[in-house]
């Protein structure tokens, strides 16, 4: 256990009330529903790209990729390389289909298509998976801060999910933004001056640090064999292009911030600069993970004997902020301990808008007062931040204590959300798919889903183990979705169903060259 200095403290301090202030200044901007869920759809699009890019790095990510690195390579790249690819077709084709119409729920557009079932379902979804994920995030920051500094890990979570439901609460969507736009620069800066920082301490030079990493193997992309029962690189990719065709295809988060940019083209820059910006940061923390594994091997007298038994089983994902503490300057480790906040508070105010958000336009609005006046929406917005703020700051309290519990949620969580993708590919990609061909296929895909993710569980039975996924977890989604989209095509040409010319005409973009209809 280290001690925080002073200088230390008064940099994490002069952060946490930047970015309160700097969240409650757009107080007035946000007093109305439109301003509040949409900034009024008015902001530029490098701001918004900043933010894509905080929202990505959460405080799980800001540690796990670095411990990732420092336990085994890199392998994780492949989800980094994904990401251009996906950027691409969000541009070509999900950035001008949500932008289309007034909507600021990403869910609307699937009512339109399948019914209300679809809208609620997925809603729905994305609430469950908000706050587990808000748990997590909460929980994974106070962790490492706890069992480095001793701090309270219960006040660690309750500082950090009041102030963030403080400013979000205060701020709407513009104050969300420009806060993650201000926490991605603190959180880049933080880990560029770390990946400079580790080579020059190397006891002979830069030089030593490729040395030992390469006689480790550590630059190695993981296994390149087609198989599907282990994390590959080629596993890895796949599950990194369905994930980030998830997030900016189906995730509120996300498309709330199309919706919010002053022009198309604004929103297509956006997500590119997001994207690109994410991708050399997230290879710096693979650096950072590497180089500390090299650094650690020079001086392994300078990690604590329980670390060291944390890395004999396998687990280095305590090792930077071990680092962030023990090893960088007084100033510089209460900047990274911001950097990690900055990643976690990011995350945790879009999670925030978006329920909210959600909660007024998917349920309020569309189930008990479709006239609601703008002074009844502002309360029911306030209000639903305030209970999604306690909701995800409670649940990271309960996984102080039944952190099992939690992961089977997290586990649930997970299969349901899975068919979203699913659901929403087959809607797009499918004119004539009505809604009995789309409850059954999601059905299916559940199922699928379902199956991959707890017949690798204590809960399969074990009369059962011959019935065991076969296939790693990391492609639970790719099956999952393409499930949904198989059983849903070959469903709709079962049923020989038309299209609907009574439905409203396709809202893509007629210029924009469309997806290949089903055969």
């Amino acid at each position: 256990m280290h001690q925080f200095s002073p200088i230390d403290v008064v940099v994490l301090v002069v952060y946490l009330v930047g970015v309160v202030g700097l969240g409650a200044w757009f107080y007035g901007k946000s007093s109305n529903p439109e301003g509040y869920m949409a900034a009024s759809r008015s902001m530029p699009g490098w701001v918004i790209g900043l933010s894509i890019f905080g929202t990505y790095v959460s405080s799980i990510s800001f540690i796990a990729l670095p411990g990732k690195a420092f336990s085994s390579n890199w392998n994780a790249i492949a989800f980094s390389i994904s990401l251009p690819l996906a950027a691409w077709v969000a541009t070509r084709w999900f950035v001008p289909y949500y932008r289309q119409g007034n909507s600021v729920s990403a869910y609307e557009h699937l009512e339109k298509r399948f019914g209300v079932w679809a809208r609620t379902y997925a809603a729905a979804c994305y609430l469950l998976t908000q706050i587990a994920r808000m748990g997590s995030v909460m929980y994974l920051l106070a962790l490492p801060l706890h069992q480095l500094l001793g701090w309270d890990i219960p006040t660690l979570i309750l500082v950090t999910g009041g102030l963030t439901t403080f400013y979000t609460l205060l701020g709407g969507i513009e104050g969300v933004i420009w806060t993650d736009a201000l926490q991605s620069l603190v959180l880049a800066a933080g880990a560029i001056v770390c990946a400079l920082l580790i080579p020059l301490n190397m006891p002979e030079g830069p030089s030593q640090l490729f040395e030992i990493a390469s006689s480790h193997n550590k630059f190695s992309l993981g296994s390149l064999e087609l198989m599907l029962s282990e994390p590959t690189f080629w596993v890895v990719l796949v599950y990194g292009l369905f994930i980030n065709l998830q997030n900016f295809g189906i995730d509120q988060s996300y498309i709330q911030r199309y919706i919010a940019a002053k022009s198309d083209t604004d929103a297509r820059r956006s997500v590119w600069l997001g994207a690109m910006v994410y991708v050399p940061i997230s290879i710096l923390f693979l650096w950072i993970g590497t180089a500390l594994f090299a650094y650690y091997d020079a001086r392994p007298d300078l990690l604590p004997p329980a670390l060291q038994e944390d890395i004999a089983q396998g687990t280095g994902d305590g090792v930077f902020p071990y680092f962030i503490v023990a090893g960088l300057p007084v100033g510089v480790s209460g900047l990274l301990v911001a950097a990690i906040f900055a990643a976690a508070m990011s995350t945790l105010s879009t999670s925030l808008n978006g329920a909210a958000t959600l909660t007024l336009a998917d349920f309020y609005q569309r189930f008990y007062r479709p006239q609601a006046s703008p002074k009844e929406s502002m309360i029911v917005l306030y209000v639903s931040t305030t209970l999604w703020g306690c909701l995800g700051t409670g649940t990271a309290l309960a996984m102080i204590e039944v952190q099992s519990i939690l992961d089977a949620w997290w586990k649930l969580a997970g299969i349901f959300s899975g068919g979203m993708l699913g659901l929403f590919l087959l809607g797009f990609l499918s004119q004539r798919a009505r809604n009995p061909s789309a409850i059954l296929a999601v059905i299916t895909g559940v199922m699928v889903i379902l199956w991959m993710t707890l017949s690798r569980t204590s809960i399969w039975p074990e009369a059962w183990a011959d019935a065991q996924s076969p296939f790693d977890q990391f492609l639970v989604i790719v099956f999952g979705t393409l499930t949904i989209l198989l059983v849903g095509f070959a469903l709709t040409q079962l049923f020989n169903q038309p299209a609907d010319k009574s439905e409203e005409a396709d809202p893509r973009d007629p210029s924009e060259p469309q997806p290949q209809e089903e055969v």
